[in-house]
């Protein structure tokens, strides 16, 4: 009986050994996909998903481009970890404001894309969240951030994203000039 199962045990080896890698390599993907400091979506990852989202709900999505005011200043004054404390935490608020709604990533540094379905009237809301104080190690830190909107009337990304750029560049406080 041994000698019969041989052969199959034989043929399943390779079989298995390409599920394993296969398996490893997906995990890989959706790890670099995401940012480790804050679980939020990599501009990579949010790309893909961003842009399906977009293409299949033409004139019900919201681009949105946050970037924390003065956020070097937390790091230089606090330390690192306290700017690691307000990057998660404005993470968790942008989750929680898009719910299954939407899309969040941090696109590096102290800027974040959002893209969300249906929620223009709440965005007073997410100004709000966010700046919310975040507590770190006994200190108040008072954040802030500018946010950039645009509703995109094409399917591309790139073009909402730089709309909403110009959007948040001309409310980013003391700023005189525009970003071109």
């Amino acid at each position: 009986m041994t000698a019969t199962l041989a052969p199959a045990l034989t043929a399943a080896a390779p079989l298995l050994g390409w599920a394993t890698h296969g398996l490893w390599l997906t995990r890989r993907l959706a790890t670099a996909r995401r940012d480790p400091l804050t679980g939020l979506l990599t501009r990579d990852g949010f790309t893909t998903r961003a842009e399906r989202l977009i293409r299949h709900n033409p004139g019900r999505v919201t681009v949105l481009l946050i970037d924390l005011d003065d956020f070097k200043s937390i790091n230089d004054t606090h330390g690192h970890p306290a700017g690691d404390a307000v990057l998660t935490a404005t993470a968790r608020r942008l989750t929680t404001w898009c719910g299954t709604a939407g899309l969040a990533a941090r696109l590096g540094g102290d800027e974040f894309a959002v893209v969300v379905l249906d929620h223009t009237g709440r965005l007073p809301h997410l100004r709000e969240d966010l700046a919310q104080p975040v507590t770190y190690a006994g200190m108040v830190l008072n954040v802030s951030a500018t946010i950039g909107a645009s509703h995109p009337a094409a399917l591309l990304l790139t073009e909402a994203l730089s709309a909403a750029d110009r959007d948040m560049y001309a409310h980013k406080p003391g700023r005189t000039t525009r970003r071109r």
